[in-house]
C-alpha cells in the first residue's frame, strides 16, 4: 500500500500576492516601485519677481516720503496789495534774495501769482499762520520820536500791534535801513525768526540814520 501524499500538498503562494508561484520565491522585479515624492519646483522669475516685489515697495515708500517733503500739503498763499513805493528799489532788490528759506519750523511758502513786489512769506508744513515780510513800505504812522525800539542783531525794529482786536500775531518793523521793512509774525513764532531775518537786513542793507515821524498833537 502506497502513500501518495502528492495530492494533498498544498499550493504555495507568494508572500505578496497570495497567488499560486514557486515555494519560497519572490519576485522583486516585480514589486511595484515607492512613488517618489515630486519636488516642488519654482520658476527662476517666480522667485525673482517674490525679492523684487517687496523692494519696490519699500523703494515706493521712501521716494513717497521724499516728495512728500518737498512739496508739503498746504496751499499756494495770497497776499494783498499794499503800498510798497520803494519795493523794487536797491534795499529791497539786495534783501530778498538774501532772506534765508527756512525760519525755524517755517518753509518758504509758495504764493498765488502776480504777487506783491517786494514780499516772501513762511509757512510750517501743515500751512498754518504765516510769517510774512514786506519791504519797501512808506513809513509806518506810529512810529515817531517817541517810539520805543528794540535792538536785535543790529537791526532797529518798532513793534506795531492792535491792542484792540485780540489777534494772535504783531508787526514788527525795521525802521534804519533807508526803506522800512515789515515783518508780521504769530505771537507763537518765538524769537528765531526775528533773529535770522535781522541778520539777512544787516548782512543785505547798510544801516541808516533814524528818521522818525513828529510827536502827536
Amino acid at each position: 500500500m502506497s502513500n501518495d501524499t502528492r495530492g494533498s500538498e498544498p499550493e504555495s503562494r507568494t508572500p505578496e500576492t497570495g497567488e499560486p508561484g514557486e515555494p519560497g520565491t519572490v519576485d522583486i522585479a516585480k514589486q511595484p516601485a515607492e512613488p517618489e515624492e515630486p519636488e516642488e519646483r519654482r520658476s527662476p522669475a517666480l522667485i525673482a519677481t517674490a525679492i523684487a516685489l517687496p523692494v519696490a515697495l519699500v523703494a515706493g515708500v521712501l521716494v513717497m516720503g521724499v516728495l512728500a517733503n518737498r512739496h508739503p500739503a498746504r496751499e499756494p498763499l495770497v497776499l494783498g496789495a499794499v503800498q510798497a513805493p520803494a519795493a523794487t528799489g536797491p534795499q529791497c532788490s539786495a534783501l530778498l534774495p538774501a532772506l534765508p528759506d527756512k525760519l525755524g519750523d517755517y518753509t518758504t511758502s509758495e504764493l498765488v501769482q502776480p504777487a506783491p513786489a517786494g514780499a516772501k512769506a513762511w509757512q510750517p508744513a501743515d500751512g498754518g499762520d504765516a510769517i510774512v515780510l514786506r519791504c519797501g513800505l512808506d513809513r509806518p504812522l506810529e512810529f515817531n520820536r517817541a517810539s520805543p525800539l528794540q535792538v536785535v542783531n543790529n537791526v532797529n525794529w518798532f513793534d506795531v500791534r492792535d491792542q484792540t482786536s485780540g489777534a494772535a500775531s504783531g508787526t514788527y518793523w525795521a525802521v534804519d535801513r533807508g526803506t522800512y521793512i515789515a515783518l508780521t509774525m504769530p505771537d507763537n513764532a518765538g524769537p528765531t525768526p526775528l533773529q535770522e531775518i535781522s541778520d539777512a537786513i544787516t548782512k543785505a542793507i547798510p544801516q541808516q540814520p533814524l528818521d522818525p515821524g513828529p510827536l502827536p498833537n
